[in-house]
């Protein structure tokens, strides 16, 4: 079969489309899938720099999320079957022509979405729905500060957030963004590089009652700062660095928390596991992408022979939603 490949470490030029060795027939509980689309993540640029290995038993193969047909089942998998239109989230190995994966992390193609725009749902909808439901409780009528709104998270957190009942204000970099942001459902937009969020949370709100931050150290304190009393703050990513100081009084002044999470290393099974968040995925979000409540934000689809010129889409002030990697025509 053919997949990404890396030549050391470095720059999208060291990702090559390239025939490596055949996959395995998937083991006990496995699936393998016929892969049609693949997710570009942020995780897929660390590791392309050698910054974020997989876990341990997980491939080397770069890609967190896939869509695709289901191709053959392993022994004891009841809910799936040859033909079957799924998508999927993935510990590594989505760039590629095929993947084995655990049946509890598949998920049906939502009715209304294209088989290959579905590879933009398993890794933003996991990471949204864990960390501003399962583990914040976000609720109608509570205030939602989204950093990166025109990012893959954010053009996601920002349709949850509004399904929820909640009130979202997003902070972005350009006026153009920050349009698309509105028209998602946002309900105040912050240019970061004008205006001061702290400020803009605390005056025109009682502070943000759920935080969801791509940045980490260097937004830290003023994410602490905006936070509104009771408030949560969840860091999913280290973008502006991982090292920081924080001042604790004022977060016990808040009685504020502060949770750190991480997707890609929760176990397959168990409390808190993958298998938890994809079965809550199936019953509560999935009806509202059916029904077009939710939908995936596409802003591009790379053949994935061309996947060095994907990679620099994430930082390009055009892209706003996710990438993907087409492998093969749905």
């Amino acid at each position: 079969m053919y997949a990404v490949t890396l030549d050391g470490f470095g720059e999208p030029e060291v990702m090559k489309w390239a025939q490596v060795d055949d996959l395995p027939a998937p083991g006990p509980g496995e699936v393998a899938i016929e892969v049609v689309a693949a997710g570009v993540n942020r995780a897929d640029v660390m590791q392309r720099y050698g910054l974020y290995p997989p876990p341990p038993g997980a491939s080397e193969i770069l890609g967190l999320e896939v869509s695709g047909v289901v191709a053959e089942v392993g022994a004891g998998v009841r809910e799936w079957a040859p033909g079957d239109a799924v998508c999927a989230l993935l510990s590594g190995g989505g760039y590629a022509e095929r993947v084995n994966v655990p049946a509890t992390q598949v998920l049906p193609v939502p009715d209304g979405v294209s088989l290959t725009a579905a590879a933009a749902l398993p890794e933003a909808a996991a990471t949204v729905w864990s960390n501003l439901v399962m583990t914040a409780g976000l609720s109608s009528g509570q205030v939602l500060l989204i950093h990166g709104g025109g990012s893959g998270i954010g053009t996601h957190a920002i349709q949850v957030g509004r399904a929820l009942g909640a009130r979202v204000a997003v902070t972005a970099g350009s006026r153009f963004k920050l349009e698309r942001c509105r028209e998602l459902g946002a309900n105040t937009l912050i240019n970061y590089r004008e205006e001061d969020f702290v400020s803009v949370m605390t005056t025109e709100y009682p502070g943000a009652d759920v935080i969801l931050d791509i940045m980490g150290a260097g937004y830290l304190q003023r994410n602490v700062e905006a936070l509104a009393e009771d408030g949560d703050l969840t860091i999913i990513g280290l973008q502006d660095g991982a090292v920081a100081e924080v001042n604790l009084g004022v977060l016990l002044g808040k009685r504020g928390s502060i949770h750190v999470t991480n997707l890609r290393r929760r176990p397959e099974r168990g409390p808190g596991s993958k298998a938890d968040i994809i079965a809550e995925l199936r019953t509560q979000l999935w009806p509202l992408i059916s029904e077009g409540t939710i939908a995936p934000v596409v802003a591009a689809e790379v053949p994935i022979a061309d996947v060095a010129e994907a990679h620099p889409l994430l930082d390009s002030a055009e892209t706003i939603g996710k990438v993907l990697l087409t492998v093969r025509e749905p």
